[in-house]
Formats: C-alpha cells, sequence, structure tokens
C-alpha cells in the first residue's frame, strides 16, 4: 500500500536517514546546494578533508550552518593508528587501555579525546571498539579492541564512553555483533562467522548486550553469522538489528550501518538495495559514504521504498525520533580548547601510552650509546582504514639519539633477505611498522635481538626474539620507547588476550 506522502516528502525522510562523506577541505556551492537539495543532516569527515585546526574548525562550522541544529557530524577518532585528526593529543589504541586495564584512565582518556574533537566541531565519535579480538589473523581490528575478554572489554570501553558523553560527544560503539574473530576485512570482502547463538552469547555479543544499556548509538557489522541469519550480513539482517537488538535487549538507541561503499556491501549487493535492507532490518541511519553518484542512487532507493511502504511509515518516524534525540542530547556546537587543557590533555596521552607498554620474552634495552642496527620497512601507507604507519626516519631519530646507529630497510617483508644484513656485530633491533602479520619465510629466518612492536601486538608472535608492543605509532609511543630504552619507565602493560604465549 502507497503512503499518503508526497515524492518530495519521501525524499526530505530518506536525506534525514543517510550519512555521506565529501572530498572537500573548503565547503563549495556545489556539496552545499546537494545537501541542502536532498536534507542531508550528516556528515562524517576522514583525512582527505582536514588541514590544521582553523580551517577544520570553519568547515565543520560552515556544515553545521548549511545543516541545521540537528546536524550530525562525524569522525573516526578511535585512537592508536585510527585516528583522523593528527594534530590533536593522540590517544593510545583500545588495547594499549586494555594492557594497563585502568577503567578511571580509560574515562580520562575518553573525555579528553571527546574535548579535542567537540572544539573542532565534532559531535558524533565513531567509537569506542567493542568487537573483542580473539583471533589473531584479524586484519582490520587488532589493537583496536580492547582484548579478548568480554568483561574487561566492557569496562573499559563503557568508561572511555562516559568520559566522552559527559564533554558532550555521542559515541557510536560498533561493530555489532562483532567484528573481533573474522580473518578477512569487510572492506574488501565479506566475512562469516559460523558460530552458534550460545557461542556468541558467551563472547562477542556480551559486551554489546552490556553497552546496550547505556550507549546511544551502535553502528553494525557487514559480517554474515550464519547460525542467526544464513542469508543476510548483520547490517541486513532483521533478525538481528530488529529480532535480537530492539526486541531481546530492548535498545532505543541509533543504529547506523557501517559505510555501504565497502566491498562486502556495495560489491554484493549494490548501495541501493542494501540501503532499502539496512533500513527495513532495523537500521536508522545508513552510512552513505562513497560518491555523489552512489549517494544519488542511494537516496532514489530510499524514496521509492518510502513511497512504496517497503518501509513501513511508522518505523520511519521511530528512526527520526531517534535520531533526533541524539542531535538533541549532543548538538553540535564547538567546544573551547584552550592552550592549558591542549597541555595537560597531552600529558595524560603520554600516560597512558606508557601505561600499556607490555614486554614479551623479557626485552632488554641495549646499553644507551652501544652499536645498533635498526631494521625496519622503508614506507608504509594507509590500509584504507587507518592512518599511514610511521615513516623509518622518525624511527631512526628517535634510536639515533640513544645509540650509535645504522639503518637498514626493507620494501617488502615477504622477500627481504635476512641474511643480507651486515654481520658487524651491532645490537639488532627490528622495529615493526605495519598491521599485517608476518609470512612463514620471515618468522622461519628473521633473528633480531629486538623486536619493537609499532602497530600490531599479534606480530610478536611472529618473530622469535624479545619483544616491546607498543600497539601504536604516535608520537607519544614512540616517546615511550624512548623512555624504556633510556631505563627512565617500565613496560609494565599485559596483551588483554588469553593464552597469549602459546598462540605463536
Amino acid at each position: 500500500m502507497s503512503y499518503l506522502i508526497s515524492k518530495e516528502e519521501a525524499r526530505r525522510i530518506a536525506g534525514q536517514l543517510i550519512m555521506i562523506r565529501m572530498p572537500e577541505t573548503v565547503l563549495s556551492e556545489t556539496t552545499i546546494n546537494f545537501i541542502r537539495d536532498h536534507h542531508i543532516r550528516a556528515i562524517c569527515l576522514f583525512r582527505q578533508n582536514m588541514v590544521n585546526q582553523e580551517q577544520l574548525s570553519k568547515l565543520t562550522a560552515d556544515l553545521r550552518a548549511v545543516m541545521g541544529p540537528e546536524a550530525l557530524i562525524g569522525i573516526d577518532q578511535e585512537g592508536g593508528a585510527v585516528v583522523r585528526s593528527t594534530w590533536v593529543p593522540q590517544p593510545p589504541a583500545a588495547m594499549s587501555l586494555g594492557a594497563s586495564n585502568d577503567a578511571d584512565l580509560c574515562r580520562q582518556v575518553g573525555a579528553a579525546v571527546a574535548r579535542s574533537v567537540k572544539a573542532l566541531g565534532f559531535n558524533w565519535n565513531f567509537a569506542p571498539v567493542l568487537d573483542l579480538n580473539n583471533n589473531v589473523n584479524n586484519p582490520v581490528i587488532s589493537e583496536r579492541s580492547f582484548g579478548a575478554y568480554p568483561a574487561q572489554a566492557h569496562k573499559l570501553a563503557s568508561a572511555w564512553m562516559e568520559g566522552s558523553l559527559a564533554e558532550g560527544v555521542a559515541c557510536c560503539v560498533k561493530h555489532f555483533p562483532g567484528h573481533g574473530d573474522t580473518h578477512v576485512d569487510s572492506h574488501r570482502d565479506l566475512p562469516e562467522v559460523n558460530k552458534s547463538r550460545a557461542q556468541l552469547d558467551a563472547l562477542e555479543l556480551a559486551p554489546f548486550k552490556a553497552a546496550a544499556k547505556n550507549a546511544p548509538a551502535m553502528m553494525t557489522a557487514h559480517i554474515v553469522y550464519p547460525q542467526i541469519d544464513p542469508e543476510n550480513p548483520a547490517t541486513m539482517s532483521k533478525a538481528i538489528l530488529t529480532g535480537i537488538l530492539r526486541d531481546e535487549w530492548n535498545y532505543h538507541g541509533v543504529v547506523i550501518t557501517d559505510g555501504m561503499d565497502m566491498h562486502a556491501i556495495a560489491g554484493r549487493y549494490g548501495v541501493g538495495t542494501a540501503a532499502v535492507k539496512a533500513l527495513a532490518a532495523g537500521a536508522d541511519m545508513v552510512m552513505a559514504l562513497g560518491n555523489t553518484e552512489t549517494q544519488l542512487e542511494t537516496l532514489d532507493a530510499l524514496s521509492s521504498a518510502i513511497l512504496s511502504g517497503e518501509i513501513e511509515y511508522a518505523s520511519l518516524q521511530k528512526k527520526l525520533a531517534r535520531i533526533r534525540q541524539l542531535t538533541e542530547t549532543y548538538p553540535s556546537v564547538s567546544g573551547i580548547y584552550t592552550e592549558q587543557t591542549d597541555a595537560a590533555d597531552r600529558v595524560l596521552m603520554a600516560q597512558a601510552w606508557q601505561r600499556g607498554l607490555t614486554p614479551y620474552r623479557q626485552p632488554q634495552a641495549p646499553q644507551p650509546g652501544s652499536k645498533v642496527r635498526l631494521v625496519i620497512s622503508a614506507d608504509v601507507v594507509s590500509d584504507g582504514v587507518s592512518e599511514a604507519g610511521i615513516p623509518a626516519h622518525k624511527v631512526a631519530t628517535m634510536l639515533g639519539q640513544i645509540y650509535d646507529l645504522e639503518t637498514t630497510t626493507f620494501d617488502d617483508a615477504n622477500s627481504f633477505e635476512w641474511a643480507n644484513i651486515p654481520n658487524d656485530g651491532r645490537t639488532v633491533i627490528l622495529a615493526s611498522t605495519v598491521r599485517i602479520r608476518y609470512n612463514d619465510y620471515a618468522r622461519k629466518t628473521w633473528k633480531p635481538d629486538l623486536h619493537l612492536v609499532l602497530w600490531n601486538p599479534f606480530q610478536s608472535l611472529d618473530i622469535a626474539a624479545p619483544a616491546l608492543i607498543t600497539y601504536g605509532f604516535a608520537a607519544p609511543a614512540i616517546d615511550a620507547v624512548a623512555n624504556w630504552l633510556l631505563g627512565k619507565a617500565e613496560a609494565t602493560g599485559q596483551v588483554p588476550v588469553a593464552d597469549f604465549d602459546r598462540l605463536a
């Protein structure tokens, strides 16, 4: 049955139920017209939109002026390698916080993150991650997770979220029902978690169920859970989004999809069809990133589904009401971020990174002034999710201030011959600066004296050497390593993953 609403009204509703991205650093007339013509009130900004604080603050202010008082301006400022604004105080990765296991520290870090992004004009942060990284081969979550223990992950993520909400920035826990036990990146293909409901309840679902009591928003995962719904990924599954989340858990917050441009969705279903199925399944907002063409495809599909009654009118009103509640509770207003607050938050972040520093196989620092050789990847590009890894010269600069240093770089870890390293008596330090795990050849042949694991903690399982794990490569993480090498700080963190020593 068709609803007695006009095409214009259907288009207005469709526009209010999507979040877009744009390629600009300065708001153009073309984008202004697109936002106004299609009634867009939600946008997510990425590194490509950011130059510095002045530029970004103006951009968000201009967006707010165009989108109105119900504007939702989102950002992925999780911490560690997944941050978009890189000049504000850099928060540690979730697993670094898991390694120190201090809820009060998490609360302080969450609040500091919120202060910095609110000052830039954001009112919605797509964090914290509630995925349990219980799969050491996970290519996309890893250190973004607080760990593999449901109760600990919820405790720490909940505290982080409390800090953010207290500062007036909405959180969005992700990726429901859990992206931790996958070995496929949903940006590239469609993962599957073939576990029973009982198994999921005991592990993956547990932190999300606990967070459902107070999380203002939740992001879906593009993953199939065949023992719950064999046909649809969670993003498009009524059994999961409505059956579990709404009906069983009585969740009243906003449910937003992960990016519908990701290959797991766009490449299999088409963005328009997928958007309709997601809203019909129980999502409130579709993250229609992509480009203008795919955004228009999404809007056309949603408008048609609204007009035809494929998406029930009553459910649309509930979706709009939930989104309106989010914007009223966490309005888009620029906060004030003084130099004093910035300085204090930088001290906090440095302490937090230091607290997470984790020893593995009893690493020993070479004596300052001794002869050391650094072996490191020459260049580390972004994987599309995270920021690009730390350049070799920055690690070399840090080590060069402590040791008589020589550096050997490689372009491809899969073909680098360890035997070609000069046998000149220097202590060999391998610095790992990518998320991808090492292959079997490297595992069998690479023999450093010390392994600095500056991103993925599970790489410490690949190389038979004592390791120091940072869970990230932001400047305060590198400073923490320097303090440890100089004997100014201890490494007291513990990898928050069961039987870590036996996973190699």
